[in-house]
């Protein structure tokens, strides 16, 4: 029932809707000495609570767009791919921000997947190879770092996506179709979305599912994945990932429709440690299958027998052997497709705080829980609320 992510750079114009990253191909003379991508396993275990550019950040406002683009623009950097069949010449391109003065450099697993070298471009000239420190899967992130002094970089300040609201004002940076540096603005359209992740789960059946997206119409094209979408304070809210879009150039490239998605930066917070510690995270596991947003009509509600104003995350499928269904948890048995059945559970909460969407449900149990934590859920079974403990286990 979730709509799918399609990864190709250049996807046929036949589509009329889809789901497209937002990946460039590219082709540019470079020179032919290219190093090999290494993993170090650094010693550093966590993010300062805020990293922040030199100047404390302040409301620049709609008259100041120029000021704040001075401020954050050299923070901002150009992602160039290679790959191994032709060290020589990059194969693709993104975009990417530091985020401290070590070196660190976020940007989306899918602009550096494949990469035998990764190239990372400032807006002042400087050129440098970098590391892949880790990837996330789960979440479309990826940490670079460059071996640059840190006096010499600017770090972007990372903001609060719990505080951002519809409506908020924001602007993206990035490099669509290659053009470096180029700032559009729009306004946060929606908050708590949900995507597809890049990861298959067991079986291959589909897809683990990303919480708590952001929508913006800031105009976002292939090239701008991985570069900041920025509050009116030129704080990062969020890394740009996706869009969804009808429309196709004559190369074939997705072009922008005004439906935007980007991962909010408090999943950055959450994952960047453990990628700069350890080079993958690991995310609290619970099991179940449940409906996006737009999936929970009317039609749907009463079809399962519940009241109209009914919310929460309704379980379709409990996955055999996991978390919750060691717990008891209650599944609509629609495991591989097929019609929507009544019967499963509903939901509504996890340790008291309120539960109404499914996205709800990923992005609480990312911030709030961990892996080996008990918590409960209250479920609506049978037309009666009913607790249920569950340990957390980590995505297999």
């Amino acid at each position: 029932m979730r709509s799918q992510i399609h990864s190709p750079s250049r996807p046929t114009a036949g589509l009329l809707a889809a789901w497209i990253i937002l990946a460039a191909t590219v082709a540019c003379a470079v020179p032919a000495a290219v190093p090999t991508l290494a993993v170090p396993q650094p010693a550093v275990a966590e993010l300062p609570p805020t990293v922040s550019i030199a100047d404390a950040p302040v409301d620049l406002g709609m008259a100041n767009l120029a000021d704040l683009y001075a401020r954050v623009s050299p923070g901002v950097v150009t992602i160039w791919i290679y790959g191994a069949d032709d060290p020589s010449t990059p194969i693709a391109q993104g975009s990417g921000f530091v985020i401290d003065s070590d070196g660190h450099i976020v940007t989306n697993d899918h602009v550096v997947e494949g990469a035998s070298a990764i190239e990372v471009d400032f807006t002042d000239g400087r050129k440098a190879w970098a590391e892949l420190l880790g990837t996330d899967l789960d979440s479309d992130l990826a940490l670079l770092r460059v071996d640059l002094p840190g006096a010499t970089l600017t770090p972007l300040a990372l903001g609060d996506s719990e505080e951002v609201r519809v409506g908020d004002l924001v602007v993206a940076i990035g490099n669509p179709f290659g053009l470096t540096g180029t700032l559009t603005l729009g306004v946060v359209s929606a908050i708590g979305r949900t995507l597809d992740s890049q990861r298959a789960t067991p079986g291959g059946e589909g897809f683990y599912a990303a919480g708590d997206i952001l929508q913006t119409d800031a105009a976002l094209n292939p090239g701008n994945s991985g570069g900041p979408l920025l509050n009116m304070l030129g704080e990062v809210i969020g890394v740009n990932r996706a869009i969804r879009t009808e429309a196709f150039t004559v190369s074939g490239d997705a072009a922008n429709s005004g439906v935007g998605f980007a991962i909010p930066i408090n999943i950055v917070r959450r994952v960047a440690p453990d990628l700069i510690a350890d080079g993958s995270v690991d995310y609290p596991y619970l099991g179940v299958t449940s409906l996006n947003e737009e999936n929970w009509n009317l039609r749907t509600v009463e079809s399962l027998g519940l009241p109209s104003d009914a919310t929460g995350a309704y379980v379709t499928c409990v996955t055999p052997g996991g978390p919750a269904a060691l717990a008891g948890v209650v599944g609509a048995g629609r495991c591989n497709g097929g019609e929507l059945e009544a019967g499963g559970d509903l939901i509504v909460a996890i340790d008291g705080a309120p539960i109404r969407t499914f996205s709800d449900l990923l992005a609480h149990l990312l911030r709030e829980t961990a892996i080996g934590q008990e918590i409960v859920l209250t479920v609506i079974r049978d037309g009666q609320a009913v607790d249920v403990p569950v340990t957390i286990a980590p995505r297999p």
